[in-house]
């Protein structure tokens, strides 16, 4: 089987558990992985810094940048080491791309640290190009704009501000006391076309919509894209490449929604809603080391003609086929072997799965027959909360 080995940037929550003392044990992992085998190599813990459950990397691959998931919550870029001619000759040399941006083993060296324009950061995401970061503050509800340089360094402005130079709020509430008691964005994305930016908020069952200078990447409010069920919670979303269709996860009410999107008033139309999951069960609260009774909906991506959708607390990996139209068909779901599925990513054809309360990191392969996906390895890694490809 030919080797397709690339590196993972593993952003992890604190090892003692969610909601435990800054500082326990988390931090930034680097791991390698052979994706046409879905094997793991070498695994290596490349920064400690406080809570860093989402990780971003600038295209040059020299730069990642890390939430500090804290009340006061941070950001911070790091340079990442480069890999010389002999790391590639050491490791493989029948193997490695001399264009590749694998970085090289050893640790990351903080390039600066700033705020993050608000409460416990949980989501970053790079502008086209990558000329600004965004950045959503979940217990604040704020969205934060960071301007990067051309060598992908916080901007002088915003290194003398020690933060973003824009941070835009939000007011509201939904019907789940528990958890929608006021705003909170969970995830940014880039609508189609580029020219808004959106926002998933959990605590207001919008998608809010804020319109971005192409020139600058800073952002002006610009209304509500869509508005979902009462009770959704909307966490993450994805579009398809069309542009017509967007998928949003509600982590409240257990459903995907296909929505029907306007790419030029950025705007979505509910069509579908389907269940990820058993219906929502009594409220609880997010597990410190240990499974919620509630499941929860986390993350969302596409698979060419397929959508996948990992579910926490029933540990799966929900699948559905996507229709000409963009509605979905459920084609079944995938038992994990690790608790909490909370992030994944898609890695030349295979799904690496960090799997939070279950301390481990789950790579699996395409199944064969009626099964969608077989786990080819599981690995060992404290607290797992996304999974980076490098540049």
């Amino acid at each position: 089987m030919t080797s397709a080995r690339t590196s993972l940037w593993i952003g992890t929550y604190p090892a003692a558990g969610v909601g435990s003392p800054a500082g326990l044990g988390e931090g930034v992992w680097r791991v390698e992985l052979d994706a046409a085998s879905g094997t793991w190599g070498a695994a290596e813990q490349v920064a400690v810094t406080p809570s860093p459950s989402f990780v971003a990397t600038h295209p040059s691959g020299r730069v990642l940048y890390a939430v500090g998931e804290l009340t006061e919550g941070t950001v911070t870029a790091f340079s990442v080491p480069a890999r010389t001619s002999a790391d590639a000759v050491h490791d493989d040399p029948a193997s490695h791309d001399p264009a590749s941006h694998d970085p090289a083993p050893g640790p990351l060296a903080v390039l600066d640290v700033v705020g993050s324009g608000g409460a416990d950061p949980c989501h970053l995401l790079l502008a086209p190009d990558a000329r600004t970061l965004y950045v959503a503050n979940y217990s604040s509800g704020t969205l934060g704009v960071l301007p990067l340089d051309a060598d992908g360094r916080f901007t002088a402005e915003v290194r003398a501000e020690r933060g973003p130079v824009q941070v835009l709020g939000h007011a509201g509430s939904g019907p789940d006391a528990s958890r929608q008691d006021g705003p909170h964005a969970h995830f940014v994305a880039i609508a189609p076309g580029g020219q808004f930016v959106v926002v998933a908020d959990l605590g207001t069952d919008e998608l809010r919509r804020y319109a971005r200078d192409t020139a600058t990447g800073l952002l002006s409010a610009a209304g509500i894209a869509a508005t979902l069920p009462p009770g959704t919670g909307p966490r993450h979303l994805a579009f398809a490449p069309d542009g017509r269709t967007v998928y949003v996860v509600g982590e409240l009410d257990v459903c995907v929604h296909v929505l029907a999107w306007d790419p030029v008033t950025a705007s979505g139309t509910l069509v579908q809603s389907l269940p990820a999951g058993p219906p929502p069960g009594p409220l609880d609260q997010v597990p410190s080391g240990a499974a919620s009774t509630r499941v929860l909906p986390s993350h969302v991506e596409l698979d060419g003609d397929r959508l996948l959708v990992a579910v926490r607390t029933s540990d799966v990996l929900v699948g559905y086929s996507v229709a000409a139209d963009g509605t979905l068909v459920s084609d079944g779901a995938t038992a994990l072997p690790g608790a909490w599925p909370r992030h994944f990513a898609l890695v030349a054809g295979t799904v690496v799965v960090a799997a939070q309360v279950g301390d481990v990191l789950v790579a699996l392969r395409p199944g064969e027959g009626t099964v969608p996906w077989a786990v080819a390895s599981v690995l060992p890694l404290p607290a797992p909360a996304c999974v980076v490809p490098t540049a």
